[in-house]
């Protein structure tokens, strides 16, 4: 009976663990109807990505009237002075899904006229893998130089920041569990 409990513990224990680590696809605003001029000044993406961890490999999925917008991911200086002449992509089927393959910052603006101006744009900045929560203490993401949504503050002026993911924490206590078990 125990060797039972404790191999189904430790299945579930590594179950966790690999769940945590798969890539996640993040609808843009957390809305169908996110991609939008803003209606005020809190009301902006930059204020929805800041407030969440993205990672290589994570996507980004829009839903919008692709009749009438669309979406184009720019370098800095175009997302800065909402220049929509020379996109790295553009995409206006309504239902876009762009791939985060590297860490640093993303820039997308809308293609409708006079939106980004209007505040229709956004930053997203992907951690790198070695960011990524490694049994431990990681460094604090280093400063990356863009005109964006700031990374998560570390409170007490500590250099180092502790990042638990709740299905690992999860994880080693059922290990724990079962190595008092056997």
């Amino acid at each position: 009976m125990a060797s039972l409990l404790s191999s189904t513990l430790l299945s579930l224990a590594l179950l966790l663990i690999v769940s945590s680590s798969e890539a996640k696809d993040f609808l843009v605003g957390g809305d169908t109807e996110a991609w939008k001029i803003p209606s005020s000044k809190s009301e902006t993406l930059n204020r929805w990505a800041e407030a969440h961890r993205f990672q290589v490999g994570d996507s980004l999925v829009w839903k919008y009237d692709g009749t009438k917008d669309s979406v184009l991911e720019v370098r800095r200086e175009d997302y800065l002075s909402c220049n929509t002449s020379s996109p790295i992509a553009e995409h206006k089927d309504g239902n876009t899904t762009v791939s985060l393959p590297r860490s640093g910052p993303y820039y997308f603006i809308s293609g409708a006229a006079g939106a980004c101006e209007k505040g229709e744009k956004m930053i997203v900045v992907v951690m790198s893998k070695r960011q990524r929560w490694s049994g431990g203490i990681s460094p604090a993401p280093s400063p990356v130089e863009y005109d964006g949504p700031a990374m998560a503050p570390v409170s007490g002026g500590r250099k180092l920041a502790v990042r638990i993911k709740g299905g690992l924490v999860g994880a080693l206590t059922l290990m724990g569990l079962v190595g008092m078990i056997l």
